[in-house]
């Protein structure tokens, strides 16, 4: 758990960064380090963001340095492979069972009210949704602490080489910045240079699924997508050093939040965690060992609705 963060909404309309980093290292030239490995092969494309904070930027490159590491090592990308094939079937049979749950908990939701009964089943099934999640969340778990036992990634000559690097761009940087964007690569990638333990206790500012891959839990969601499940999934655990919180990035394009059962399905999921909604302008304030609302600090209420976040 981290004793100072901020967590805000996308930023590439209207950002709201350099506020955020001159709130908790003050204003100056001290530098930050920056991830936006999650934008992929976009990685170095970071010049507005540099121009934004106008302060100096170390860009710690995890994405080109996994990139290099394949090359040199294809044993590991080999297994890494393996790895992302048995997370995406672990994946599908948790969709299968999580459908199977979620739609008869929509309806007992519709009947709520009706009778003792009626909220007793609801409770129950309430329990073996969490369950499921919980379940699935740990079965993961299970994958990756296999991985590193056997893989053990940080033995490897070409992640020592790139984490000597990391370690010294680190070192000069007084706020870490943890940019959005494909959430799995983001994750894993972090996972595999220990990144956040590396880091310690200091400030972070993270934003969209930046801040997804901070929190307890991975939630991916979308209410009307292409393709797949409507229901909101566990994907996996994220780094848990933003506790009670369960970030959703582009809410108000993702969720339908106009139906308040569909967002009761999720609010009351998730409990007592607050479902941030992450939009631009959006931000969300860690100290003290809780949440402070700030400028358009938006949750998701048990009831359904879209509502201010209380201080």
């Amino acid at each position: 758990m981290l004793s100072s963060a901020i967590v805000l909404g996308p930023q590439r309309r209207g950002p709201i960064l350099r506020q955020a980093v001159e709130d908790l290292i003050g204003a100056g030239d001290d530098p930050v380090a920056l991830v936006t490995a999650g934008w992929e092969e976009r990685e170095a494309e970071d010049d507005e963001l540099r121009q934004h904070v106008d302060r100096p930027v170390e860009n710690l490159q995890i994405w080109r340095r996994v990139e290099r590491i394949f090359e040199a090592d294809p044993e590991l990308l080999k297994a890494m492979r393996e790895r992302h094939a048995t997370l995406r079937r672990l994946q599908d049979l948790y969709r299968l069972r999580l459908g199977g749950l979620l739609g008869p908990m929509a309806e007992l939701l519709r009947r709520g009210g009706e009778g003792p009964w009626v909220d007793a089943e609801a409770q129950d099934a309430w329990e073996l949704v969490r369950g499921l999640d919980r379940q699935h969340a740990a079965r993961v778990e299970v994958v990756h602490a296999e991985f590193a036992a056997r893989v053990k990634p940080e033995a490897r000559d070409a992640v020592r080489a790139e984490l000597a690097e990391i370690e010294a761009q680190l070192d000069s940087a007084g706020c870490l910045l943890v940019a959005g964007g494909h959430i799995g690569v983001l994750l894993h990638r972090l996972q595999l240079f220990d990144l956040c333990r590396r880091w310690g206790d200091r400030p972070v500012v993270a934003w969209s699924a930046g801040a997804m891959a901070l929190t307890e839990r991975v939630v991916l969601f979308h209410d009307t997508p292409p393709q797949g499940s409507s229901y909101a999934e566990v994907m996996e655990a994220g780094f848990g050093l933003l506790p009670g919180l369960v970030a959703l990035p582009h809410a108000r394009h993702r969720l339908n939040t106009g139906d308040p059962l569909r967002m009761q399905l999720l609010a009351r999921r998730f409990a007592p965690a607050v479902c941030g909604l992450l939009d631009y302008g959006a931000r969300f304030d860690w100290r003290g060992g809780r949440w402070h609302p700030h400028s358009q600090s938006l949750r998701l209420s048990a009831e359904g609705h879209v509502e201010e976040m209380e201080t």
